[in-house]
């Protein structure tokens, strides 16, 4: 199929998956493709390709329904370009919509950011996105957004990530015989709360970045003939990664050379096991559950060129999957998992993700849909669009140009290609408020601390 025809019909199935307010809907969404800038949302309005009021732009905001269902099968069976050769690989990660003065926002809470602080500490009040991307190995920040849900403050994060995996699997197609997917997660996820979530789960591969410091258990059959009396042993031979003299010989070894890491060597350690708090386990009562899997580092002797300033470190992860681990997938796949850093940061910056100061968090959740099914419109038409440099920007080959690329050129294809939605229907002028009725000021939601 033609990319074209492609984007075309991704239009028309998408244009289905709107229901209330589905028109309005849908030309916002190409508003977003052809904006600029997005200073506020009503500044969409003006745009040609929103042949409706700027009312109509946040009635559909606010009353607007979308079938989340149907949106996530639709972008599931548009996979990345590039990334044919299984497995298929995903990083899940969150990202925080920062609202700390919206004190008339219900169901916000407290998470880190990067760059924001509050009283001298990285922490900000707001709404966290949890997202599912699928990576490839290609020299570019493009990636494939297949689902998004939002993460309440009394909601743990690593049971919210398991349930959209599980989910995501299901719905997508089996994978083929020895080409599980792969799910990358940063440091801030639990390995064996992850795990444990995934039970009964259709085949798949996860592999998270672990803290340093952490101490892991071999097999308590290699700690020597187990004692006459007592309980029997659980634990065998403490490995901690902070201390070489402790690591046995590894089970699995890789060494390659790379263009930007220089000589790249991976060592794994299959069969450990950390120890598992009462809380991470089946409650307190009973023999808290053995979670085995496989620990990798993976060392480098150099860093891209842009970051050698810095002395590499190295990296400790966490796989589980059926068979062995190829090694040289798994450092490669975690090094492509910041590219999803690089899709959050054109999603706020050129696109107005995190710009709408919403009240409601059901808004927050039609917005932010809008915006990644408006991404994956780019990256769709991507192969069609030809590039519009500035005499200072370096050329592109043709299908390879970078996001804000297309952004900048797409409003010409979206004409050429017309829209499903249908005219708008002039009904006269709003009569407003009336005069000297009062809103009355709205309800205060206090941030929700949840307890460590």
């Amino acid at each position: 199929m033609e990319p074209s025809d492609t984007l075309h019909a991704f239009r028309c199935l998408l244009y289905q998956c709107l229901h209330r307010r589905g028109d309005a809907l849908f030309e916002i969404i190409d508003a977003i493709l052809t904006a600029d800038a997005v200073p506020s949302p009503v500044h969409l309005s003006l745009e040609a390709s929103h042949r409706r009021g700027w009312g109509s732009l946040y009635a559909a905001l606010d009353r607007g329904r979308i079938d989340a269902e149907a949106l996530r099968g639709l972008l599931a069976h548009h996979p990345l370009a590039g990334s044919e050769t299984p497995p298929p690989v995903y990083a899940v990660d969150v990202s925080v919509w920062p609202r700390c003065d919206a004190e008339a926002s219900p169901e916000r809470g407290y998470y880190y950011h990067p760059s924001r602080h509050s009283a001298g500490q990285p922490i900000v009040a707001g709404w966290a996105y949890q997202f599912i991307a699928q990576l490839n190995f290609l020299r570019e920040s493009w990636t494939a957004p297949v689902d998004v849900e939002r993460v309440r403050p009394a909601q743990e994060a690593n049971e919210v990530a398991a349930e959209q995996v599980k989910a995501f699997l299901r719905r997508s197609s089996s994978p083929e015989e020895g080409a599980n997917p792969l799910f990358v997660f940063d440091a801030g996820y639990d390995p064996v709360k992850v795990q444990q979530g995934l039970k009964g789960s259709p085949p798949c591969q996860i592999l998270v970045r672990l803290r340093a410091g952490r101490r892991f258990y071999a097999d308590p059959s290699l700690a020597g003939p187990p004692a006459h009396t007592g309980r029997p042993r659980r634990h065998g031979p403490k490995m901690k990664c902070k201390d070489p003299s402790t690591w046995p010989d590894p089970s699995t070894e890789y060494t390659c050379e790379d263009a930007g890491y220089g000589v790249v060597r991976v060592r794994a350690w299959s069969g450990l096991h950390p120890k598992v708090r009462a809380h991470e386990g089946q409650g307190s009562r009973g023999p808290l559950p053995i979670v085995r899997g496989t620990l990798v580092l993976v060392e480098v002797e150099r860093l891209p060129r842009g970051e050698r300033r810095r002395e590499p470190r190295v990296l400790w992860l966490w796989w589980h999957g059926e068979g062995e681990p190829d090694l040289g997938l798994l450092w490669r796949s975690y090094v492509r998992r910041f590219d999803l850093e690089h899709t959050f940061r054109f999603l706020k910056q050129s696109m107005g993700w995190t710009t709408p100061r919403v009240r409601h968090p059901a808004q927050a959740d039609r917005w932010t849909w809008l915006v990644v099914v408006a991404y994956t419109k780019l990256r769709l038409a991507r192969a069609r669009v030809a590039d519009l440099r500035l005499p200072w920007e370096r050329r592109y080959d043709v299908g390879r140009l970078t996001p804000l690329r297309v952004h900048r050129v797409v409003s010409s294809l979206l004409v050429e290609l017309g829209t499903p939605a249908k005219a708008p229907k002039p009904c006269g002028r709003s009569p407003g408020r009336p005069k000297g009725r009062l809103s009355g000021r709205a309800k205060r939601y206090p941030a929700i601390k949840k307890a460590a």
